[in-house]
């Protein structure tokens, strides 16, 4: 069964590599166009090491590929080689799950009459925020997460989804920011572009200009209630118990993409980065943890 999902696995990285993925890690040396090992080799081991073999480390995904598959992969190099061949290949795997998330969002708009979105974000620490990181310091920096309640060095990757009742939202948009950028800055241009749509956010998008523009549009940003700095105690014990309700109503609604940055965390350990030792292994690493098959939402995405 497992050589199944291989081959169809790998058939369906060469359709992808030929068609999308090839111009965005083309080479341009003539020694260096053909390697034996070829790079579609290289993703389809990475890929299938990850979801079925369940393998997070780069070391044990090519112990798993040399101990059980070098039938398939003969020309299988070093692990020196085979991550430093990974790591030139960060840019293949944003244009693989492009081509998935597309698919995905047609499949979830198919199912809803209205489109709810639903945006959170979530921190990939490469370090914890006591000491001074110096892993891709042109994209990390330091910054504080209020769930944890703990700072940290890295970035943040956030997501804007399509609800889907039933089952784990559909993706829209990904976005990677530094770890010290604020949730609405990071996404304010991306949800301007979605004004005429009903988004379900937390209290850090709170923003009356932008609330504003999604009336104006026929939509609306649902946040939790904020109170504001310096609000007389009187006035919150007055709406208390209606605050609360819609509170509660909203952060329920928004539960689902709570629980895909949870499930994603466990299935590939994305926000343990403190081994990654530069920016492209960084970016494979958020990149990847996105392109697991067998996520349960998406089963006619995936070969």
């Amino acid at each position: 069964m497992q050589l199944l999902k291989l081959i169809q696995l790998y058939f369906y990285v060469c359709e992808v590599y030929d068609n999308q993925i090839e111009y965005h890690v083309q080479r341009h040396t003539k020694n260096n166009s053909a390697p034996q090992f070829t790079d579609k080799e290289v993703i389809t081991c990475y890929l299938f090491a990850v979801t079925y073999e369940k393998r997070l480390r780069i070391k044990d995904i090519h112990q798993c590929i040399d101990a059980h598959y070098r039938d398939w992969f003969p020309d299988l190099p070093t692990y020196e080689t085979f991550n430093r061949r990974l790591n030139r290949l960060n840019p293949a795997f944003p244009a693989l799950l492009a081509g998935l998330v597309v698919k995905w969002q047609q499949r979830a708009l198919k199912s809803q009459e209205m489109k709810f979105l639903l945006t959170d974000s979530m921190p990939i620490i490469t370090c914890a925020g006591n000491r001074d990181g110096k892993v891709a310091r042109s994209i990390t920096n330091k910054g504080y997460n209020s769930t944890k309640k703990m700072h940290f060095y890295g970035i943040k990757l956030h997501a804007l989804s399509i609800c889907e009742q039933g089952t784990l939202p559909a993706l829209e948009y990904l976005i990677l920011s530094s770890a010290s950028e604020h949730d609405l800055n990071a996404q304010r241009e991306i949800l301007k572009n979605t004004s005429d749509q009903y988004v379900f956010a937390d209290k850090a998008f709170k923003d009356s200009d932008l609330e504003k523009e999604y009336k104006k549009n026929g939509g609306e940003l649902l946040i939790p209630v904020k109170y504001k700095k310096g609000q007389p105690k009187e006035d919150k014990q007055r709406h208390k118990s209606a605050d609360d309700l819609y509170s509660k109503a909203v952060s329920s609604i928004r539960q689902p993409i709570e629980s895909f940055f949870g499930w994603i965390i466990e299935k590939t350990d994305i926000q343990r980065a403190s081994k990654v030792r530069s920016m492209k292994g960084l970016l494979v690493q958020w990149s990847v943890a996105k392109l697991s098959p067998s996520q349960p939402m998406i089963p006619d995405v995936w070969p």
